[in-house]
């Protein structure tokens, strides 16, 4: 399946060259707003071109010129919404500039939420890693689980480029991906979706204590092992130290899971166990509400030492709130209500790893239990959102800004705003969201000022040398489809040779360039949930 997968989606890639007229390579539903950007100030025509027959279906003249948020390049606007006839097309400028091929339909993204999908699956801890003979870390150590002891703990997925496990990360892509389970009945092939959340969901169960409830932080090797397959690891892999905000996210994952679970027969059984797992690392948060992960201060006291992702967060109030959400929406308890509300944020922000709030918001907006102060603050953040994009040169909210391109600005920011103003259209139906939404995603593939779509194996521009052990290491050319990439950040903290000097194209396609050009399970999760949201609002 994977070869097979492959195969079709490297032979969509027909040329990486950059084409001066940046577009959304994957296409636009027939009601979508339809805008390209031409880099220069341009005052001529514009075509659009059926790619098979070379026929003129619409022309148009040049738009709005501004100038791009950093470097000041001016930038025309090709507007060709008027245009809804399904198809697969050209832009071509009456100065000769042709564009990337785009399709026009009515299901647009779901070959992209499809490759989104399978690449979970790809991303599955191998043979190679099996797991089932995995240390106890000296930080982890309990009367039960002495340093040392053995337990087993297979399945799950490799975190991002590298082949470790990490609760934290782990439980927010799966309590992202069943936010969309539970807010779209149509989510692109349910049941896989369903199936693939729940092969982690079954890993994470094997991450808690059975005797106290509390869960380990991470599995992982005490270094990121080198650029070599699975199969030729050597490093012993261990449980690292319970953590809070591991155990809690954990809780909130798995309750949420035990709804969804629940509702056939086959998944009745393990909700039950999902219930009382959640029940269970709540439970013991509460008696360890400062037991934060600081891999610094834990590499002073216990060796091995650890020099993995950290995934450290030392404020747990986020992550009570979402656990108490997801357990107050399963399990109907009144303590959980009012746990909620006593850590109930005071601003929205778009939900990310180390702040998780937002996930239990969506939740309580999708069973009817948000509060109007949490209706009133995801307004306020989309009408903030809703407002950068006020003379844009590539017409997205996202992207304005530098502290916009930070380490997985593609997923943290441009998806996950994106989601977010989704959520807030439907509370509100204020239009402006969803139009900001879309560009937000068309921004992602291919509207930008790199020119590249940036999910590997899609459009005719994307990723080659992503960051990524599994693709870098397989015996196939170029990377697996269906990934995110970090994307543009301005911090570099890799130390690579960037092209540019600007925020927006600091991005770079080696595969030494993690800080850019990584992939990771939670930027998925974004990219996936964001692909089905928008085709379920794709009749405007």
């Amino acid at each position: 399946m994977k070869k097979v997968f492959f195969i079709v989606a490297f032979l969509s890639l027909a040329c990486t060259q950059k084409t001066q007229i940046a577009v959304n390579q994957i296409g636009f539903y027939p009601e979508q707003e339809k805008i390209a950007v031409l880099e220069g100030a341009f005052t001529g025509t514009f075509q659009l071109v059926e790619e098979t027959s070379g026929k003129t279906v619409f022309e148009g003249t040049a738009g709005e010129i501004s100038p791009a948020a950093f470097s000041g390049t001016l930038c025309t606007g090709l507007d060709f919404s008027a245009f809804e006839n399904p198809g697969t097309y050209r832009i071509l400028t009456s100065n000769g500039i042709r564009s990337h091929v785009f399709a026009i339909d009515r299901q647009v993204l779901i070959p992209l939420a499809l490759a989104a999908l399978n690449a979970f699956t790809l991303q599955r801890s191998t043979p190679g890693h099996p797991d089932t003979a995995v240390l106890v870390h000296a930080s982890a150590a309990t009367e039960s689980r002495p340093e040392g002891a053995l337990i087993s703990s297979p399945g799950g997925w490799y975190d991002a480029g590298d082949y470790n496990k990490y609760i934290v990360n782990a439980s927010y892509t799966t309590g992202m991906i069943l936010a969309g389970v539970e807010k779209y009945g149509g989510y692109v092939n349910n049941a896989s979706v369903k199936d693939e959340a729940l092969y982690n969901l079954k890993w994470a169960l094997t991450m808690q204590d059975p005797v106290d409830g509390g869960v380990y932080h991470k599995l992982t090797t005490p270094e990121f092992e080198g650029f070599i397959p699975p199969e030729a690891c050597e490093k012993p892999r261990y449980v690292i130290q319970k953590s809070v905000t591991a155990t809690l996210d954990f809780a909130a994952s798995m309750a949420q899971g035990a709804r969804v679970y629940r509702q056939t027969d086959w998944g009745r059984p393990i909700a039950v166990e999902m219930v009382q797992a959640a029940e269970a690392a709540f439970a013991w948060a509460l008696e360890n509400p400062d037991c934060f992960y600081n891999q610094w201060l834990l590499n002073k006291n216990y060796i091995p030492a650890i020099q993995t992702g950290a995934y450290s967060d030392n404020h747990a109030e986020d992550e009570f709130f979402w656990a108490a959400a997801e357990l107050y929406l399963t399990t109907g308890k009144e303590k959980y209500y009012q746990t909620l509300l006593e850590y109930a944020p005071e601003l929205f922000t778009a939900p990310v790893w180390s702040n998780v709030a937002g996930l239990g918001i969506f939740s309580l907006l999708t069973h009817g239990k948000a509060t109007e102060a949490m209706k009133e603050q995801l307004i306020a953040f989309c009408d903030s959102v809703s407002s950068l994009s006020q003379g844009a040169a590539y017409v997205a909210s996202f992207g304005n800004n530098k502290e916009d391109f930070h380490w997985g600005s593609l997923s943290e920011k441009c998806c996950a705003n994106a989601i977010s103003l989704l959520y807030g259209y439907e509370l509100t139906q204020e239009k402006k969201y969803l139009v900001h939404a879309f560009h937000n995603m068309d921004y992602l593939l291919g509207r930008n000022p790199t020119g590249y779509c940036f999910v590997t194996g899609m459009g005719t521009k994307s990723p080659r040398n992503p960051h990524h052990r599994l693709a870098a290491t397989d015996d196939l050319p170029g990377p697996l489809p269906g990934f995110l990439v970090g994307g543009p950040n301005w911090g570099k903290q890799d130390g690579c040779n960037y092209p540019s000097p600007w925020p927006d194209r600091s991005y770079l396609d080696i595969v030494e360039s993690y800080a850019s050009n990584e992939i990771a399970i939670n930027w998925n999760a974004t990219l996936l949930h964001l692909a089905v949201a928008l085709d379920s609002f794709s009749s405007w």
